[in-house]
Order: C-alpha cells, then structure tokens, then sequence
C-alpha cells in the first residue's frame, strides 16, 4: 500500500478490525520509511448491481445518489448524518441481499420512503413529492391523509 505521506510502497498493519458489520476490514498501517500512520479499509467486492430507471435507461446503482437524496429531504430536520448513513447502509444492504442484479428505481424508492417515513415524516413528505411528482395539490394531499390515518388508527390500537 503507498504511504500517503512519502509515497513509500512498503509499510505494516498496525492494527486490524471488522468495521461495516464484517463486510469491511479496517486497517492501521505505518510507513516503513517515514513512520506516517495511515488508514485503509478493504472490502468485500461485490457484483454491480443495476438501476432500472423509469425511461428504461439502465446505470450502475450509486449509494451517494441515494445519500444526497435523503440529505435533501432531510435539510434542516433534527437528523445526524450517523443516522442518515446507517439508514442508507440498510437500503443498501436490503437491495443487495434481494439477490437481484437488477433492481427498478421504484423499488428503491419505495424502500427509501419506508425508512424515511419511520425516521421523520417530514423528510418522508418531502422526498415523497419529489420521488411520486405530485402533479397538484389533491395528490400532495392524499399522500398527507395516509400519514393522518395511519397515525391516528395507531392512536387507536393504544
């Protein structure tokens, strides 16, 4: 691995650790010629997996697309980037372990509104009128009356 620091080819892993829930291993190493310390991580490397697009275009599935969307539907909502991560860690995860080389965009987001709308019905909303298009404001509406009547039949089961 080449040292960031001298660009020297050799160095030793210091330290060695699962990171990602096994599928990542993060490593510490130390340049054998100038001692700098640096961090690399290796990982499991998996077959591409494919987006349908609405159009019927097809392009490799692309985490920090989903990221920034959810960064977007998030803005200025008291929500950490840790969770925002993890919860985009487990769309991933769920896409891959659908076995499924390709995968529509509709169904990824659907899984992205499922999660969305657990973390924050705002941001659920908002990424919901950009995902569906409302086209007006009866649309806009119905999708706000199902989040009422989930919500109040859950009032009523307590």
């Amino acid at each position: 691995m080449k040292c960031p620091f001298c660009g020297n080819f050799e160095s030793k892993v210091v330290d060695s650790r699962p990171a990602d829930e096994g599928f990542t291993i993060r490593r510490r190493r130390e340049c054998n010629k100038c001692c700098g310390r640096f961090t690399t991580y290796e990982k499991l490397d998996r077959l591409p997996l494919m987006v349908v697009k609405k159009d019927g275009r097809r392009e490799s599935f692309n985490r920090d697309k989903v990221l920034n969307g959810v960064i977007k539907a998030t803005e200025k909502r008291p929500i950490s980037m840790d969770k925002l991560n993890d919860m985009v860690d487990e769309v991933e995860k769920k896409l891959y372990n659908m076995m499924e080389k390709e995968i529509t965009s509709k169904t990824i987001g659907e899984i992205i509104m499922n999660k969305l709308k657990g973390l924050d019905e705002v941001a659920y909303v908002r990424f919901a009128s950009v995902y569906r298009q409302f086209k007006d404001i009866n649309t806009f509406m119905e999708e706000l009356n199902k989040l009422l009547d989930k919500e109040n039949s859950e009032f009523a089961e307590e």
